[in-house]
């Protein structure tokens, strides 16, 4: 199983000499214990490393410049099992680049009123230096997580992993290449954006690869090098069709486009069906077949969603429901049964489904192209979020509404993927705080991932992040984006 574990975070114990050698050691053991521990619960989904007990600002600054230039270091974990004087932290946390969690716990759980004296007061000072180390993090301004709770219990561990989930994702953001095969669908909005500001905020280098480049990367594959790919098809779609023509021109497009993604180091892309040039039908099959294998993808030129897509996938890994490019289609205004359809012409990701898909054969209705092959499949059920990145003219915003995925409708004449939801708290609302955050007709759908692992995610890169869920009102939300207009002019 693809899991997270190639990504290490720093543990770092902060104390400082005032209390002799014998203090330090049993520090040191203790957090290597409790580090040990932590690794070893599968709720903790990276690699927990104890690094360093830290006394003076040399040591400090020393182990935050190894953690920014380590590869696989996704961010630091901080503890302060005695008291740390702050002023020994400015250096290292100013220099520091990679994600920062506070954990705020103690070593024992429970004062032992029969035996507490000094010496166990002056080891056991969490309560006192994480508040002084809580002091220099909102002096120097520095964005970080405040994990509070006893290191024992799970819910301390699931905030913990769910905030690795998060800093992984601000990892893979910051070296994420994306090609954009042609450029966007004509006269849409949604899609443009500025690829300046995303490398400057999120990392992303964002260019354009000439769709006749992909055409000539098609052309080198031989027939045996299709054959196996439809081999590939065969193991794990069901063919519904008789057509393996157009299976193999979709086999053709998907190992030129992956052709080229691997020569740029890129792992997004988006087309769209205006920039088809040299090619005789859209990526169906092989777009959906490549957002499998973790490719991020976007529609209509929306390079925003096809970084956001790759992005939450890696962040999902190991959790196993799913995570889809996605839109919003058409709903269903039965009163008090109101559901969204989301699909798109060809390009769900069969993550999502709730049955084996099917490799099926139907035109496509606009375009002018030849019929192309699609995986048609009906979404699973359950909780689940749909993001939307989008761009305000100044920033970057994150939105983000809680759903609930229901069975889809058996529609026998409806040739995609599709899922279904309620969102919440209800269409109405939500509908309304979408269209009023500016959120876009594309989004990402994700059964792995909550609103908080990408409140964290956008806290890291520092982008503004809306949450739209259960408590959402119309009156509220519209003060919290007036609140956020003015807070974000004056940064």
């Amino acid at each position: 199983m693809d899991t997270l574990k190639k990504y290490e975070f720093w543990f770092i114990t902060g104390s400082q000499h005032l209390y002799g050698s014998d203090t330090l050691a049993q520090v040191e053991t203790n957090s290597k214990m409790m580090v040990a521990q932590m690794a070893a619960d599968p709720a903790i989904v990276a690699t927990l490393v104890f690094k360093k007990l830290v006394t003076t600002p040399a040591e400090i600054k020393k182990v935050m410049e190894a953690a920014n230039s380590h590869e696989n270091c996704a961010g630091v974990i901080t503890w302060c099992h005695t008291f740390s004087p702050s002023k020994m932290w400015i250096s290292g946390l100013n220099l520091l680049n990679k994600p920062w969690l506070h954990l705020h716990t103690q070593f024992h759980r429970a004062i032992p009123v029969a035996t507490i004296d000094m010496d166990f007061m002056n080891l056991n000072q969490a309560a006192h230096g994480d508040r002084e180390h809580g002091f220099i993090g909102t002096r120097l301004r520095k964005s970080r997580k405040v994990v509070v709770g006893y290191w024992e219990n799970q819910s301390v561990r699931e905030e913990i992993g769910d905030w690795m989930r998060s800093a992984i994702g601000a990892q893979v953001s910051r070296s994420l290449n994306i090609v954009r095969f042609g450029d966007n669908m004509r006269q849409v909005a949604v899609t443009e954006g500025d690829k300046v500001e995303a490398q400057i905020k999120l990392g992303w280098e964002v260019n354009t690869q000439p769709v006749g480049d992909l055409v000539a990367a098609m052309n080198e594959f031989t027939d045996a090098d299709i054959e196996a790919k439809v081999a590939q098809y065969r193991a794990v779609y069901d063919f519904k069709t008789d057509n393996l023509e157009q299976i193999r021109h979709q086999a053709r497009m998907q190992l030129g486009m992956e052709k080229i993604l691997k020569a740029e180091k890129a792992h997004a892309y988006t087309n769209t069906f205006e920039d088809l040039h040299g090619l005789n039908q859209l990526p169906g099959l092989a777009s959906q077949d490549l957002m499998a294998s973790g490719y991020g993808y976007g529609g209509e030129g929306d390079w925003k969603v096809s970084g956001l897509v790759h992005i939450m996938k890696e962040m999902a890994k190991g959790g196993g429901k799913g995570t889809s490019f996605m839109e919003d289609y058409t709903y269903d205004l039965t009163e008090g049964k109101e559901l969204i359809l989301g699909s798109h012409m060809l390009e769900i990701c069969p993550s999502i489904a709730k049955d084996r898909p099917r490799i099926e054969v139907h035109p496509l209705g606009i375009g002018g192209k030849t019929d192309p092959a699609r995986l048609v499949f009906s979404g699973k059920s359950g909780d689940a979020i749909v993001a939307s990145l989008v761009d305000m003219g100044g920033r970057l915003r994150l939105i983000v509404n809680d759903i609930h995925c229901v069975e889809p409708y058996t529609m026998p004449k409806l040739p995609v993927a599709c899922a279904m939801w309620q969102p919440l708290p209800n269409l109405e609302i939500s509908a309304k705080a979408w269209i009023l955050a500016g959120a876009a007709h594309h989004s990402v759908l994700s059964f792995d991932l909550t609103a908080k692992h990408l409140r964290d995610w956008a806290e890291i890169m520092e982008i503004e992040f809306i949450h739209i869920g259960k408590d959402t009102t119309i009156n509220s939300l519209k003060q919290e984006l007036f609140l956020a207009d003015l807070a974000w002019k004056l940064r």
